[in-house]
């Protein structure tokens, strides 16, 4: 096997010290441009790579950043996942991924050995709300998606994007409403929640009001499809007429649900999701959904992390609707056109 080139062959090559070779890869702006070039077309021609190892035992740090999500299999945080990687190479860093597999001490476990490899910071999507959580990092950490401790939170605005779902399927004309909420343990499912809540309760004080009912599940697939078969197997005159779901995997899994039952979506039920995967565009009919936007989530965490000093307030970013065809006007009411536009 070839010798790998060292930092002192580079400078051999561009006819420099290694001192202005260690100054030009380390991205120092004094280095006389003309040293630059010869040092950066020396890199092209030999091949160097720098060894980050070495570099790591000398400044504690090396260019790579955590990432652990609760669930790499869950379509959102893939997603996400995806997103922070190329928000990471797009500041010359490299991205180390794991998962939490929604274990609270997996995810402990997993910080700690981040720790251990001298990463520059950790992005944590949390498996679960860890209020009292609080330790002292050598590097920056931040929340993304779901609140980690009490580090600072990149999230979707969760309450005012399940608002726009409560104002489309009023706008419809559904009075009869049922809600899958996600976990109670996450401030995501809270948040989601409540905004939905609370939009629907104050059409009532306006207008006319809604029947809401409420179901508590997972964000995933099996909890849609169960809970949904559960409301849509009453006589039609007792079931909703729209489901909300609190996330797209639930959703997907009540259309599964409706289907099984022959019930139409969206002539007899409306069903809509939040977080916008790749799927939703797929299944039939495509689903309504709040889209999360994952890039522009991931570009702020990552650069929160990246500033000097690290960020420290949350920040909220609005979600927008997307709807699709799986809502419709409520079958037992004659909607005015002017009103869903």
């Amino acid at each position: 096997m070839s010798k790998m080139p060292t930092v002192k062959d580079v400078a051999v090559y561009a006819g420099v010290s290694v001192g202005t070779v260690s100054r030009v890869l380390s991205g120092e702006t004094a280095v006389k441009s003309i040293l630059r070039e010869k040092v950066n077309d020396a890199v092209n021609a030999l091949g160097y790579r720098p060894n980050v190892t070495a570099r790591a035992l000398r400044t504690s740090r090396t260019d790579v950043i955590g990432l652990i999500v609760p669930d790499i299999t869950n379509p959102f945080f893939a997603q996400l996942a995806a997103s922070v990687e190329r928000a990471s190479l797009e500041c010359g860093h490299s991205l180390m991924l794991a998962s939490s597999h929604d274990d609270r001490e997996a995810e402990q476990s997993h910080v700690t050995a981040f720790l251990d490899r001298s990463v520059r910071g950790i992005i944590v999507v949390a498996s679960s709300d860890s209020p009292g959580l609080h330790f002292e990092a050598p590097v920056p950490v931040i929340s993304l998606d779901r609140r980690f401790g009490t580090f600072p939170l990149v999230s979707t605005n969760h309450a005012q994007a399940a608002a726009l779902i409560a104002d489309h399927l009023y706008r419809l004309g559904h009075r009869r409403i049922a809600y899958i909420a996600g976990p109670t343990d996450t401030e995501a499912g809270r948040m989601r929640k409540e905004g939905f809540v609370t939009r629907i309760a104050g059409f009532g004080k306006v207008g006319e009001s809604v029947e809401l009912e409420i179901a508590h599940g997972k964000f995933d697939y099996d909890s849609g499809e169960r809970i949904a078969r559960e409301l849509l197997s009453r006589p039609p005159q007792d079931r909703p007429t729209a489901i909300a779901a609190a996330s797209d995997q639930q959703a997907i899994g009540a259309l599964r649900a409706a289907r099984d039952l022959k019930i139409d979506v969206p002539r007899k039920l409306s069903v809509t999701g939040f977080d916008d995967i790749s799927l939703a565009n797929l299944v039939v009919p495509r689903l309504t959904t709040i889209r999360q936007p994952a890039d522009t989530l991931a570009r702020r965490a990552v650069s929160l992390l990246l500033e000097e000093p690290p960020g420290t307030e949350d920040e909220m970013v609005d979600g927008s609707l997307v709807v699709r065809g799986s809502s419709g006007p409520c079958p037992q009411l004659k909607v005015i056109a002017g009103d869903i536009n």
